[in-house]
């Protein structure tokens, strides 16, 4: 059996369900992407490169469906190129629209994995009324989703991450998404063993006898609550002097439009400019390699997520993998994965003082508070491991498989 997986970039949503086919099932992997070619650990790797895209003369409204198409041809060209690939099956993340023209390149079935579907009211769009969208972006919503609607047209079966995120999608087409998790890898995120320290982070010493609350986002952003956290963050320590702030990530915008309305070199800095802040409480580590973070968030006293209605964050689930007592925004995605009193602890995403109340409790005994962690355990390795997962992604590509693609 051969695989051939469609992404921007490599591993994303799929190096780890190709490592699994090739070691567990013997299948054949290919991977084509912008990254570099090679081969890791047994899954050929092709490189495509894009030979155009949008340009500020094309229209606002259209510039990602120019995009996807560029993408798409690139995917095309390239294994056109290498007859020698002969799928049985392709799996690409829609959105980014890779296996669009694959449908004319080959007669094996297309599985995509639909991660969000734009809406420009009720969602991330219009949740922070203190960063609006301008009417252009509520109408480049349309165009946003021209690209997985053709993607859902074209594809024999798909895949979402969560609920929530496959209810966003048509009813007309939610048949034909099922909802299967990435998966974590339970052998990495997990919580410290009996006895077990963390002195250092990145290079940086830890201070020593310090409670530790941490952050993490890819970037600091309004839509993962950036802002909020640092006025949850400020109450605490200066209420206490027990407490350390270890924030990973790095100073960009990774969705939405925040520099429009900051002066700052990045958002960070304009809410650090908002405020007077004790950075000397803090410890911004940047982006952490995988081990790091992972220990990072085992020796974690208390975890803070905040995020609008919008994708689930890997972060959220490596978390509560490692057993952290987690206080989370009660925002869809979120509550789909914590029960309040029972694996996590929630509040409304602008009620700072609920925050900062909860976390002074867990702050004031965190011993008291780890049974949440464990069950947040429990729940990952019941439902989103990687044992648990990987199995279920294989029933669907071989109910796929057995299906075939129908004759045009």
């Amino acid at each position: 059996m051969h695989v051939l997986f469609v992404h921007q970039n490599f591993p994303a949503q799929f190096g780890h369900i190709a490592s699994y086919l090739v070691r567990n099932h013997g299948f054949e992997c290919t991977f084509v992407s912008e990254r570099p070619p090679g081969n890791e650990g047994g899954i050929r790797r092709l490189q495509y490169k894009l030979h155009g895209g949008a340009t500020k003369s094309t229209h606002y409204c259209s510039r990602s469906f120019e995009n996807f198409i560029w993408h798409s041809h690139g995917v095309y060209e390239t294994m056109k190129a290498n007859p020698d690939v002969r799928p049985d099956l392709i799996v690409g993340h829609s959105g980014f629209g890779s296996t669009l023209f694959l449908a004319d390149l080959y007669q094996c079935p297309i599985v995509n994995y639909f991660e969000y579907y734009y809406r420009s009211t009720q969602s991330d769009m219009d949740f922070r009324k203190e960063f609006p969208t301008t009417e252009l972006d509520r109408l480049r919503v349309r165009g946003r989703n021209a690209m997985l609607l053709s993607d859902l047209e074209n594809c024999d079966a798909g895949y979402s991450p969560t609920r929530w995120q496959r209810s966003l999608f048509p009813a007309t087409y939610r048949d034909k998404i099922e909802t299967i998790f990435d998966g974590i890898d339970t052998t990495l995120w997990k919580p410290r063993r009996e006895g077990e320290t963390l002195e250092t982070l990145g290079g940086q010493t830890l201070p020593k006898g310090k409670k530790i609350v941490t952050y993490v986002s890819r970037g600091f952003e309004s839509m993962r609550g950036f802002d909020i956290f640092m006025k949850i963050a400020k109450r605490i320590y200066q209420d206490r002097s027990d407490v350390h702030f270890v924030c990973v990530g790095s100073d960009r915008v990774c969705y939405g439009g925040d520099n429009r309305h900051i002066q700052a070199s990045s958002f960070r800095e304009h809410v650090l400019s908002q405020d007077s802040y004790d950075l000397s409480r803090f410890l911004f580590t940047g982006m952490l390699p995988t081990r790091d973070l992972a220990m990072l968030l085992a020796h974690s006293d208390l975890h803070i997520y905040l995020t609008v209605p919008f994708v689930l964050s890997w972060s959220l689930m490596d978390s509560l993998a490692s057993g952290c007592t987690v206080l989370a925004s009660a925002t869809p995605p979120v509550q789909e994965m914590i029960e309040p009193g029972v694996n996590g602890l929630l509040a409304d995403f602008y009620d700072v003082d609920s925050f900062v109340r909860q976390a002074h409790e867990v702050l004031n005994d965190p011993a008291s508070y780890r049974s949440l962690g464990q069950r947040g355990v429990e729940m990952v390795e019941r439902d989103y491991s990687l044992t648990q997962v990987l199995p279920r992604m294989l029933g669907l590509y071989d109910r796929v498989i057995k299906r075939g693609r129908p004759s045009p």
